[in-house]
């Protein structure tokens, strides 16, 4: 019963995405304005994946993991999930640091580095980690070498 919710869950998300005109990520920016829409403003850090067909457009959003103030706990199984589910042919993940600094921390780059490699072993691409905020402000670990 419970991986039927589980189900229905990412389906409600996916009608909200829909609803407006199509999302289509061609960049960074594009993908920063989408995520800090879902969580740029929240108060403890969550962890968004947005899942993407071949084409690049938004399938799907999922609030993979909410956190602690300072920290959220990641786990492939859980980002890559979403992304099964909705048989995306790449991802792109996002979080938010809820003090509004887009810095990123080493654990940030650390999980970015074990998603890639997760997502190569599943054929599933990890465009790119983005951490944003409610003005829509971001840094592309894929932009800085850390992926």
């Amino acid at each position: 019963m419970e991986k039927l919710y589980e189900i229905l869950q990412i389906k409600q998300v996916i009608a909200e995405v829909r609803e407006g005109e199509s999302h289509i990520v061609r960049s960074p920016m594009d993908g920063a304005k989408i995520a800090a829409a879902f969580i740029g403003d929240e108060d403890r850090e969550v962890f968004l994946v947005m899942c993407l067909n071949t084409k690049n457009r938004v399938v799907a959003v999922h609030r993979c993991h909410v956190g602690a103030l300072n920290s959220s706990i990641v786990h492939p199984r859980e980002v890559f999930k979403a992304a099964i589910l909705n048989n995306s042919a790449s991802i792109i993940v996002s979080h938010q640091h809820p003090s509004g600094d887009i810095t990123p921390s080493g654990e940030d780059i650390a999980v970015s580095k074990r998603l890639a490699e997760a997502g190569k072993m599943l054929g599933i691409d990890v465009l790119d980690h983005l951490i944003v905020n409610a003005n829509a402000d971001y840094t592309s670990l894929k932009e800085k070498g850390c992926m």
